[in-house]
């Protein structure tokens, strides 16, 4: 009898020891941070470390997680893809997408928006109505902004070059026209190339800046200005142009920002700078989809904001904060 009792009574104890580490683990998994993963289109540059430390800001402010993963390569598209679709597949709360092509990402993205899970695009758009927002520069206006300073510098006059990035991305696209458009409205200005792709490296830049150069006979003065639309086409261009001796002496305007080409803008081999602001893109992409998650409304379209950064404006406060951003209190 107090066998039976004694049996009886260790079987309700095992019963409760389960029912108590059920209630936890439940307890864990509700308790879970909401994870939201951003997804840029490379990592090496630093116009995506900039995003990247606004993103982590607002995950620290908002207590969610952030995964950040992306290609390599800011040409690869399929690897992009296959981030996307293996992040989606592993039940993330929200996306927030840099997408590398605006067509070839529709598919992932729509897998995503069927799997349940919220998408906000950044920095260039998706040829899509799926995502809820996107986060990003105007960019026909700054590259509007990059032509009208290219030819006030110009005064008015000369050949120019202009040497875009990469088919296919909506951003640069954007930019490349805008460009054409004011440059357009001077008629003493004559574009003598505006059709050669640079490729995502700096490498490819560099490489077809020189080819753009010697097969335009910028050397004998036959080129007074080039216009580049991105990160990597303007550090490549800045070292043919430095390599070549012609720094300084062809007037030039870029796109975003790096120690380099922060230090080419003060010695004068730079004219101007057209700035964006990752960082915000990152931090104000992050909180949209913390709204939304909460049930709270998001605007369509955000615009972040640029600005054109010369010499003579880029040591005040605001400019200098966005050309060269503390971004270690977040990435390290």
């Amino acid at each position: 009898m107090v066998r039976h009792v004694t049996l009886a009574m260790l079987a309700l104890a095992l019963a409760v020891t389960a029912v108590a580490a059920t209630t936890v683990a439940c307890g864990e998994r509700g308790a879970k941070k909401t994870t939201i993963a951003v997804v840029p289109k490379g990592t090496t540059h630093e116009f995506w470390k900039s995003v990247h430390a606004g993103a982590i800001k607002a995950g620290r402010e908002f207590d969610v997680e952030i995964l950040w993963q992306g290609p390599l390569r800011e040409d690869d598209r399929e690897d992009q893809i296959k981030v996307v679709d293996t992040l989606v597949s592993r039940g993330i709360d929200g996306l927030l997408l840099a997408p590398l092509d605006e067509k070839a990402l529709r598919q992932p993205v729509s897998g995503a928006v069927r799997a349940g899970i919220p998408v906000v695009i950044f920095d260039s758009r998706l040829d899509s109505e799926e995502p809820l927002s996107l986060v990003s520069t105007s960019n026909l206006v700054a590259g509007q902004m990059a032509g009208q300073h290219l030819a006030k510098v110009l005064g008015g006059k000369g050949n120019v070059i202009m040497m875009r990035l990469h088919e296919g991305a909506a951003s640069t696209t954007a930019r490349e026209q805008g460009f054409l458009d004011a440059i357009a409205t001077y008629p003493g200005i004559t574009v003598v190339s505006s059709n050669q792709y640079a490729g995502a490296s700096t490498e490819g830049a560099y490489r077809m800046g020189e080819n753009l150069l010697a097969s335009n006979k910028a050397a004998q003065g036959n080129i007074q200005g080039i216009f580049t639309p991105n990160e990597s086409t303007t550090f490549g261009m800045l070292r043919v142009l430095e390599n070549s001796g012609l720094a300084g002496k062809i007037r030039f305007v870029g796109f975003d920002s790096s120690d380099k080409l922060v230090a080419g803008l003060r010695d004068g081999a730079i004219d101007g700078l057209v700035l964006q602001n990752p960082f915000a893109m990152g931090y104000i992409g992050v909180k949209t989809l913390v709204s939304y998650i909460k049930g709270e409304r998001v605007p369509k379209m955000i615009d972040t904001g640029v600005a054109v950064v010369t010499r003579e404006n880029m040591n005040q406060p605001e400019i200098k904060e966005r050309l060269q951003p503390n971004l270690d209190q977040y990435l390290k």
